[in-house]
């Protein structure tokens, strides 16, 4: 299954750590090798790296890891394909134009014989369900909103289609306007607010530690996303199954959630990734 890795915060910040420990999983600590992407959003542009290499030998994620750019917004991705062949056109995130602003997204999971008519703002360039699926959103986001609508309306509808694309199969998503960052699970998907008084982090897939109280101010406030926690030492919070949160400033702002909520334990969600046809 692919991994998803995000970032939302109150002031540019690097990614550096978490990266570092995320990169890995493509093809040391796991085997997701299929590729992967990152894009940062700086005010309205977007730093976008794309290779179709495994993240953790790739010169595209060395030069990341050198650059240390700074965001507030971050969405990255490693690939374990499960429908559309390795190539750059396949690789996550997507990027596109709405309301003269980039958006980015990316998906783990399978949409099983899901092809929404095409549209007549966005088409798929590739042949992935996951590119498919944030082109229908977009499209019909702006057929209902010629404008950016407020972002309790603009949640709303979200909300309502990802409820749609989800009656095909396994939806765990990410997707960022640079404003906000949303998250989707169906099934794993876990985060982590980190404000002072801030600690010292341990990566879980390298033998590498950050005191973050020296490389912060008492002010900052990150929140760090990812399908499966990066560290050993820190308390994660999960989504729970079918749950969308809009982050903004390093906070949930909203969120629709079941009640009562359910929570899925690793192996059950490694398990129905399985049994939907997803590369794990």
């Amino acid at each position: 299954m692919c991994q998803l890795l995000g970032m939302n915060c109150n002031t540019p910040t690097d990614i550096v750590f978490s990266f570092e420990g995320f990169r890995r999983r493509g093809g040391l600590t796991d085997h997701h090798a299929d590729g992967f992407g990152i894009g940062f959003f700086e005010g309205k542009g977007v730093r976008l790296f794309h290779d179709d290499k495994p993240s953790a030998h790739s010169p595209v994620a060395d030069l990341i890891r050198a650059y240390q750019i700074k965001s507030e917004n971050v969405i990255a991705h490693i690939r374990k394909a499960t429908q559309g062949q390795t190539s750059l056109a396949n690789t996550h995130p997507f990027m596109r134009e709405m309301w003269g602003e980039y958006w980015l997204f990316a998906h783990n999971g399978h949409l099983k014989n899901y092809f929404p008519p095409a549209g007549e703002f966005y088409q798929a360039v590739g042949n992935t369900d996951s590119e498919r699926a944030f082109c229908a959103i977009l499209e019909q986001l702006r057929c209902r909103f010629t404008r950016k609508p407020d972002a309790d309306t603009l949640f709303n509808a979200v909300a309502e289609l990802t409820a749609e694309i989800r009656s095909y199969g396994l939806f765990n998503f990410m997707m960022s306007n640079g404003d906000c960052l949303f998250a989707h699970a169906s099934t794993l998907l876990h985060y982590i607010v980190r404000k002072a008084p801030f600690g010292e982090a341990h990566l879980l897939d390298d033998d590498v530690k950050v005191d973050f109280a020296a490389v912060t101010t008492p002010n900052d406030k990150v929140v760090v996303i990812a399908t499966l926690p990066l560290t050993g030492n820190e308390a994660w919070s999960q989504l729970a199954v079918n749950e969308l949160v809009m982050f903004c400033d390093g906070d949930i702002v909203r969120r629709n959630r079941p009640e009562p909520p359910v929570y899925m334990g690793v192996e059950e969600g490694l398990a129905i990734a399985r049994a939907a046809g997803v590369s794990v």
